[in-house]
């Protein structure tokens, strides 16, 4: 049997344990702080649901492991600046940015990036959070911690937001979902909305920036890249070297989830292109109680993390897919009434996305 570790035991290591199970994988995700000499790490392919962590017992073990596959990696992607280097190098479209040092660089900041700033912390920064958006008069807003573990954006004028998801065997063989339209509010991601064929101009460059970045960093296994939608053709907003909340979506849409599709790369069995039939939506529970009632609908599948609810906390999703589009839209008009008033808006905005 293989035996994969996943640093971190989050919902994101529960879910590669589940689509472990099937495949005679057996998936240990674990705590930071777990002991080292209760993780069974020495016989294991070692990866990670998390792109940074703190020095503990396990994981200066684990950074020994040479098994742990992209272990040099994460550092690279978890600091937006040197993911942004990484574009840069590779000449991949992102939005105009410079590291922010000092309070002296405001007025050089407006001049070269325009009216509105996108500030965000290097590392740690998730969910909105680390990030924020000033104007000139807003600067003394920004903590005086931040100078020095900053960049700044110039702000993007976009249409939309899209996601890819791609993985990377170790024989450098790469597949690709759909390009997946993602709606965020106040930073967390709402809902997502995929369909079998994407645009494929935007398909095509999706998958060109993605394998220039796999490739230059011998990745393996999946990952997220992040893009807006600008009349310029699309621009990299971030990375995420590890499954992604908006691939969920194929658990029930896709022939290979992916967090299958992962654990297939990282320990190097088949990696054939996954096929998707029909339209999804994932729709995310944010800090909202468990309803079976959600169930009575037959398109829904509920997935549940078993953590607290807490406001502002990704407790479970749901995802919906069928290819008649017109039943697909019914039950997402009769899921609205199941879920408190603030999913609607998300709910409407991929109804819309049907209709167009």
């Amino acid at each position: 049997m293989k035996r994969v570790c996943v640093l971190g035991n989050g919902q994101l290591g529960r879910m590669l344990r589940q689509a472990g199970e099937p495949l005679g994988i057996a998936v240990y995700p674990v705590g930071l702080d777990a002991e080292p000499e209760a993780v069974p790490f020495a016989q294991s392919v070692i990866t990670a649901e998390i792109e940074r962590w703190p020095e503990t017992a396990l994981t200066r073990e684990l950074a020994r492991h040479n098994a742990f596959v992209n272990r040099d990696v994460f550092p690279i992607i978890a600091d937006r600046l040197t993911q942004k280097q990484l574009f840069d190098k590779l000449e991949l479209a992102t939005a105009p940015w410079q590291l922010l040092s000092s309070r002296d660089q405001w007025a050089g900041v407006f001049q070269n990036l325009g009216e509105l700033a996108i500030v965000k912390r290097r590392t740690g920064g998730y969910d909105g959070r680390g990030q924020w958006r000033l104007r000139s008069d807003e600067t003394a807003q920004l903590p005086d911690d931040c100078y020095g573990e900053c960049i700044v954006e110039q702000g993007i004028n976009f249409s939309g937001e899209v996601s890819l998801v791609g993985a990377r065997g170790h024989d450098g063989t790469t597949v690709f979902y759909p390009l997946t339209h993602n709606l965020h509010q106040d930073g967390i991601l709402r809902t997502s909305v995929v369909f079998p064929q994407a645009d494929i101009e935007q398909q095509q460059q999706a998958e060109a920036m993605l394998s220039a970045i796999m490739h230059e960093l011998n990745y393996v296994g999946v990952m997220a890249m992040e893009c807006f939608i600008t009349p310029a053709g699309l621009l990299i907003n971030e990375l995420a070297p590890r499954v992604h909340n908006s691939g969920h979506w194929t658990q029930n849409g896709a022939s290979i989830s992916q967090f299958e599709l992962h654990l297939r790369a990282i320990v190097d069995l088949p990696l054939p292109q996954p096929v998707v039939n029909s339209p999804s939506v994932m729709i995310n529970l944010i800090g909202t109680d468990l309803n079976y009632d959600w169930l009575k609908l037959p398109l829904v599948h509920l997935h549940w993390y078993g953590k607290e609810v807490r406001e502002g906390r990704k407790v479970g999703h749901l995802n919906l897919n069928d290819c008649d589009t017109g039943r697909l839209c019914a039950s997402l008009e009769a899921i609205v009434p199941l879920l408190p008033a603030q999913y609607a808006s998300g709910i409407a905005w991929a109804q819309h996305k049907f209709v167009k």
